[in-house]
Formats: C-alpha cells, structure tokens, sequence
C-alpha cells in the first residue's frame, strides 16, 4: 500500500497559504554551473513557490567564489527570508564552509551548522527538510513511541539528524542507524517496524528485507532508463506500506521547505 503524501503536503501548503495572504515572502534560490536535471527542479520549485504566494528567484553562478559572496549579499538582504543552495556543489567546494554563509535564519535547507546544532538540543523549526519531512510523515501515518526504526543512510541532511528527532523523548523510537557497508544489514531490517531508505541505489531495499506490513519510507531519487525511481524495490510495496517515488517524501519536503519561508516572514525573520 502507498502512502498519500501529496495529501500531507497539500494540508501543509493550505497553511502556507493562509500565512502568505498576509505577508510577501522571498526565496532565493542559486546554483553553480547548474546541469539541466537540476534546472528543471529549480524551475519546478519556483512554479510552486509562485502557486503559494511566494516570490521566487533563481540566480544561476559560475564559480564558488561568486556563489559565496552572492550568499554574504542575500544573508544581509531584508527582503529575502529563505535561501537555498542547489547541490551537489562543484567538486572541490567546502560545503561546511558554504552552509556557514548562510544566515541561520534565512537557511530553510537546515545545513548551517548552528542549525544542526540547534538541532542536539531540540530546537526542530530549521532541521534539515528532507529529515522534517520523513518525521512529519511518520507522526501522520503511525504512532512511534516504542517502535523499532532502522535508517539506511547516514548523511548530514538525512540520517543522522532524522535519527535524533526520532529518539526525542515526545516519540522515543528506538533507532537504529546503518549504511551499505553495515555486516548483515538484512538481520537488522527484518526486525524493524519502520525502515527508512537513503542510500541512492536503485532498488537497494529488497522485499525480503523487511517484513509484513512494516513501514518503510523511500528517500532514494535515482533516474534508471530516464524514469525517476527510488532506492526501495517496488516489489517492497505488496507486503509494507510504502512511501511512492515519485510524489513521496520530495513532495512534503518541498511544502515544508515554502512553509518556512512563509513563517520567516510572518514572524519578522524567526520560524
């Protein structure tokens, strides 16, 4: 069974609007020497940007160098409440160093490290999206307290934050996380009631590791043969219920992310 997550995203994109009736939020969104897959999701974020109320603006640069003074410029910028930064970034670039550029309080994305930080000590209003997003799926579609969850992936935007909201004491999962190179990972996904995938490897999590009617989420984007699939076999689907790729976690990362520009500027630059 598929989770309805264009139905969660559509409940946060209702108060989104409320909030833009009243304000004229501004993201900015930028990229360096942009392929066209990422062009197209920039374009396709401004168009839904602009179907909520919020100005939109994409800056397309070519150098690290340009991208970090743009990003000094739009820190101090009033009128822009949100900024995000295209990835991945040119090889070579210090992405700690181009997070840190960011205002915290303009970093919808949560990869500023004081956001992270922020993070450790519960403060969820910039946690990275991708992860808000699994958690605001998760708390829709089952009760956590007590649950086994196993997360596959171990990245700064994923794994490892999503891993410290799920072990917060209001839901007091018990977490455990792993990657591709854990040693007997199977022995471990079997035994869990939610499964949350971010490996980006096509058809990674296989239907006989999981079992009947966990809960696996599937963060995985991974174009095969021009289609867009995921890192869960589709198989998986038949015995769990499962997050669709795509129109799954990206759609309500995506509402998230523009319900924060949203709050930014209702609330005078805080969430």
């Amino acid at each position: 069974m598929f989770i309805d997550c264009k139905n969660i995203a559509k409940s946060i994109d209702e108060k989104t609007i409320t909030l833009t009736k009243m304000t004229k939020p501004k993201l900015v969104s930028l990229a360096v020497n942009p392929d066209e897959g990422t062009l197209s999701y920039l374009r396709s974020q401004q168009k839904k940007a602009r179907s909520l109320n919020i100005d939109h603006e994409i800056f397309m640069l070519n150098s690290v160098e340009a991208l970090s003074e743009k990003l000094l410029d739009l820190s101090k910028d009033e009128t822009v409440h949100g900024i995000f930064v295209a990835h991945p970034l040119p090889k070579g670039a210090d992405e700690l160093q181009i997070a840190s550029l960011i205002d915290p309080d303009k970093d919808v994305e949560g990869r500023n490290p004081v956001n992270l930080g922020r993070l450790m000590y519960g403060e969820e209003s910039f946690a990275p999206c991708t992860a808000a997003a699994i958690v605001e799926i998760l708390t829709r579609t089952t009760q956590l307290m007590g649950k086994n969850v196993v997360i596959i992936g171990r990245s700064n935007t994923v794994g490892l934050p999503l891993s410290v909201m799920l072990l917060r004491r209001d839901r007091s999962a018990t977490v455990t996380v792993c990657h591709t190179k854990t040693q007997d990972l199977e022995e471990k996904t079997v035994q869990a009631d939610i499964v949350v995938v971010a490996v980006g490897h096509a058809g990674f999590l296989k239907p006989e590791m999981v079992r009947e009617n966990a809960l696996v989420v599937d963060v995985g984007i991974n174009v095969v043969d021009n289609k867009v699939v995921g890192d869960v076999d589709p198989e998986v689907e038949k015995k769990c219920s499962l997050t669709p790729v795509p129109g799954g976690v990206g759609v309500v990362t995506t509402a998230i992310l523009m319900n924060r520009v949203a709050r930014i500027a209702s609330r005078g630059g805080k969430v």
